[in-house]
């Protein structure tokens, strides 16, 4: 057997020598040294406003639908001991940027008080592939799904809608409520989640953040029954409330729900509703409660309206203030690249993060 190779990472001997070569089975590959900006949780929250992420994200969608970002599928890695699965997924969304995610969605971790959704969001220059900066993904994930949330209900919602519901209590909850809080001028939000504890401590924790009143909603249907604006953010295998104590013109949006045997909403809102998603393609894959409709019958794909052909105005959004819209988002890279450049371009402006050289 020959020897191994040795890999060094080291600059250019001189300035004759090329700056990066890369030899099969040489004993040394040269690179130049990478410098990458590392942001923590910590560094990155407060960073970006919901607003401001909310636009960003109209933007990017309206590149997906447009056809003219690469995102390619996303990889799921099924953790069978844990009961969890390990997300990949990367895209470049013109004039926004390049980036990658892996991100791990493990349910149990709740018993060990860790965090559900735990990842890492690389950002790379477009025009060379270097990496740029590498963010906590948790957080992330959190604020750019709440911004999907709110550039929905911007885009969807009445316009005079006041009263909002959130079901679901988790990791997800609190961007979520800023969201409602930020797309609408909502008097008042009611949280539910079948531990009540866990819907009160999100109501004393947002209170101070949000303009509109929070309340502990005792059941699903006193959350739901008069409400504008739905949220639901849950893991849940089977619909966490009845569409039929929905009022006219209410517009649900449902983020939590990422595989086949999930189902956050049940088919009287699937039969009733105007469909609209982040991708067609990413939810025909990943959203149980679609599937479930196109198996009842109820539903189709070809009646899906992209969130991206609404931002761009070439679908039409809402059409009367009767009318029972419904988005389903299971998430798409598109999403991490616009939040990422975002929060890179505003920890560069005011100092945040950690530099790492290697």
């Amino acid at each position: 057997m020959g020897r191994l190779p040795v890999i060094v990472v080291a600059p250019p001997k001189n300035d004759v020598e090329p700056k990066a070569t890369c030899r099969l089975n040489a004993d040394v590959i040269y690179s130049p040294p990478v410098k990458v900006l590392v942001l923590s949780a910590a560094q990155l929250t407060g960073l970006v406003p919901m607003a401001q992420a909310s636009e960003a994200m109209k933007a990017a969608f309206a590149e997906l639908s447009g056809g003219r970002a690469s995102a390619a599928p996303r990889v799921h890695v099924d953790v069978a001991d844990a009961a969890g699965k390990t997300l990949i997924m990367g895209a470049h969304v013109p004039g926004q940027g390049l980036a990658a995610k892996v991100v791990s969605v493990f349910p149990n971790n709740r018993e060990r008080g860790l965090p559900t959704i735990i990842g890492f969001v690389l950002v790379l220059d477009p025009s060379t592939g270097e990496p740029l900066a590498l963010c906590d993904g948790t957080y992330l994930t959190a604020l750019r799904t709440g911004a999907g949330t709110c550039a929905s209900i911007d885009l969807l919602a009445r316009r005079d809608a006041r009263v909002g519901a959130l079901i679901g209590a988790g990791g997800q909850a609190p961007l979520q409520l800023e969201a409602m809080d930020t797309a609408r001028q909502l008097e008042q939000i009611a949280v539910h989640c079948p531990t009540a504890s866990h819907a009160q401590r999100l109501v004393e924790q947002m209170q101070p953040r949000t303009r509109a009143q929070l309340r502990v909603a005792s059941s699903p249907h006193d959350a739901v029954s008069q409400a504008d604006v739905v949220v639901a953010t849950t893991s849940s295998s089977t619909p966490v409330f009845d569409g039929a104590d929905l009022q006219p013109g209410a517009h649900v949006t449902a983020i939590g729900s990422i595989t086949r045997a999930m189902r956050e909403v049940d088919e009287v809102v699937i039969g009733n509703s105007r469909i609209f998603v982040d991708s067609v393609p990413g939810v025909l894959q990943e959203a149980g409660e679609l599937l479930h409709g196109i198996d009842a019958g109820i539903t189709s794909a070809a009646q899906w309206t992209e969130l991206g052909a609404v931002a761009a105005g070439t679908a039409p959004g809402r059409r009367s203030d009767d009318e029972l819209t419904f988005y389903k988002s299971v998430g798409n890279a598109v999403q991490d690249v616009a939040i990422a450049q975002l929060a890179l371009a505003a920890a560069e402006r005011e100092g945040r993060g950690t530099w790492l050289e290697f």
